[in-house]
């Protein structure tokens, strides 16, 4: 297989180390934000200030690997030049491109940037090719990020239908809900995933622990803005309490009423998704670690380099899989909605 068929292997950078991480192990490209609302995953303690990003986009340039730059959030009441001034800010610093969700920020930037490369972020929600085809008739949108909701027969359906470049999710967290604007953490918190960084802010968050007893086992209880999520016994890992991975009572029955705790895991179906038309496999993660970042990034490189090599006999190295689980949620792995039976 020639490597320029590859699809573009696109890594999280949530800090100067992660994208240090992701360059050195392989990533064709690399996505940040800034340390600011304009930026979907501003968690505290994560992102770039302006020198950390200049440092950044000139480490990454350096050794060919591309900067996207989200600003995916939804500008807020009466602070829209804020995000503009995010917008400007990106294409000074030389981003290969930015990655945007709010139609009226398209709007800005292909108006007052008709150079700079613009994606559509997952944060858009587009599973349609009508809707990935307008963001590209009115902003000129050039990649579209899909969410992780489409089975890979869905997923071929749109490349068929647009000429616009296809990413899809090849590890990390599952989303079950809209992308970035779960409505169960909405209801529970009162504040928007999209606009606080996070589902399950760490402030709604809390860990009540039972120590065992006389005839009574210890166990954690994990919470969000007082709602139960979970128990768990001593000897079982306690999961962060993100209220689409809770097990809950219904008819009687306790259990992971929604979503399992899990990762998803593309390796695989590799042949398939390249075989489509996908441009860019993402990785999830810019909350996670630079250890998280170098494991994912080398692994996937690894696969995707054996593919090149010799995509007839190519089939998935059980050391792939065993270095994956070690930082997949839950330390299982799934297909998610690729390999569901809906059309």
């Amino acid at each position: 297989m020639d490597r320029s068929s590859l699809p573009d292997l696109v890594c999280p950078a949530g800090s100067l180390p992660a994208l240090k991480a992701a360059v050195d192990n392989g990533a064709d490209a690399v996505y940040l934000g800034y340390k600011n609302d304009t930026n979907a995953r501003n968690f505290a303690g994560l992102n770039f200030d302006p020198k950390a990003m200049a440092d950044g986009v000139r480490y990454a340039h350096g050794k060919g690997c591309e900067v996207l730059m989200a600003i995916n959030t939804f500008p807020q009441p009466g602070r829209t030049a804020d995000w503009r001034a995010a917008v400007d800010g990106a294409v000074e610093l030389g981003v290969d491109a930015i990655i945007l969700a709010d139609v009226g920020l398209l709007d800005y930037a292909r108006n007052r940037h008709p150079q700079q490369r613009l994606h559509l972020s997952v944060q858009g929600s587009a599973t349609s090719y009508e809707a990935i085809n307008f963001a590209h008739r009115e902003f000129g949108v050039q990649r579209a990020v899909l969410p992780r909701v489409l089975t890979l027969a869905q997923v071929e359906h749109v490349i068929r239908n647009t000429p616009v470049e296809i990413e899809v999710f090849g590890f990390g967290s599952l989303c079950v809900m809209n992308e970035g604007r779960c409505w169960l953490s909405s209801y529970a918190t009162g504040e928007s995933p999209n606009t606080v960084g996070a589902c399950s802010p760490a402030k709604y968050v809390k860990w009540d622990k039972t120590p065992a007893a006389p005839g009574r086992p210890g166990q954690m209880e994990t919470r969000l803005n007082g709602i139960l999520i979970d128990r768990f016994a001593d000897d079982e890992p306690a999961g962060y309490p993100t209220l689409c991975k809770g097990r809950f009572e219904v008819q009687g029955e306790t259990y992971y009423a929604l979503e399992e705790p899990t990762s998803l895991n593309v390796l695989e179906i590799l042949p398939e998704i390249i075989k489509i038309g996908v441009k860019a496999i993402k990785v999830e993660g810019r909350q996670r670690s630079p250890a998280y970042v170098t494991q994912v990034t080398r692994t996937l490189r690894a696969a995707l380099d054996a593919l090149a090599n010799d995509s007839e006999r190519f089939h998935v190295k059980p050391t792939w899989q065993a270095e994956l689980a070690k930082v997949s949620e839950g330390n299982q792995a799934t297909l998610g909605a690729y390999n569901r039976p809906w059309r």
